[in-house]
């Protein structure tokens, strides 16, 4: 497909989907525009393979997002922290997941230990940080991919500790219990593993303490973590 007719089919696409999605519930696009209560902040990365909202199984309205090159957390950065402070704050959300991928460009570019060029060596500096203090464990892992994985993984851990040393989510889970889960998402198969950073218990999927159902009701859908098990969800 040509480069101008992606945008002009994107443009077509979204026609025929808001049309449907209106057909199929009259009071979709009017509900959503009365407001957003997102239980779920979801920290991610800019590739174009990890849509959040998608891989959730859920809707418009029910994630509110930041996402940014390797899913870097940085206590600096003021566009996170402006995120997160809102997200938190104001919106209430239940839920602060910080989740890296695999096959990620940023990981792999770190471990290649060249330049990339521009503000991007400098914004892919904590990855390199990893790298080096991680140098032996990461030598030992032959596979490449496997070893770009171990990056996205300990990069996900840096961030998981950036985000509990943050005042307004430090506040929040003493307050009301909000949670913090470090995940990855794998493209290969599409799953999101918890990598056990943050409140919540280690391996599995996202749930709730103790291993209990967890149950996200978002504007229009809900989904039901289960110890252990797949998500199920319920369209409303």
């Amino acid at each position: 497909m040509a480069q101008e007719d992606s945008f002009l089919y994107a443009l077509s696409s979204n026609n025929a989907w808001a049309g449907y999605k209106a057909h199929q519930n009259p009071n979709f696009f009017p509900k959503l525009a009365g407001g957003q209560t997102p239980q779920i902040l979801w920290l991610g990365c800019s590739d174009s393979r990890c849509p959040e909202t998608t891989i959730l199984g859920l809707q418009p309205g029910d994630v509110f997002v930041h996402r940014n090159i390797a899913n870097i957390i940085s206590p600096t950065d003021i566009n996170t922290s402006a995120v997160i402070e809102y997200a938190v704050t104001f919106l209430g959300v239940r839920h602060v997941v910080l989740c890296g991928h695999s096959a990620c460009g940023g990981a792999i570019a770190a471990l290649a230990g060249g330049r990339v060029g521009g503000v991007l060596d400098t914004w892919l500096t904590p990855l390199r940080a990893i790298r080096v203090a991680h140098a032996e464990e990461l030598a030992a892992i032959k596979d490449e991919s496997a070893r770009a994985v171990r990056v996205a993984e300990l990069n996900v851990q840096a961030g998981v500790a950036v985000l509990m040393a943050n005042a307004v989510v430090q506040d929040a889970v003493r307050e009301r219990g909000l949670e913090v889960h470090g995940c990855l998402f794998d493209i290969g198969s599409g799953r999101i593993r918890d990598l056990g950073f943050g409140t919540g218990s280690k391996g599995g999927v996202m749930r709730g303490a103790g291993g209990a159902d967890e149950v996200v009701r978002g504007k229009h859908a809900q989904l039901v973590f289960r110890g252990g098990s797949a998500a199920s969800m319920a369209v409303r």
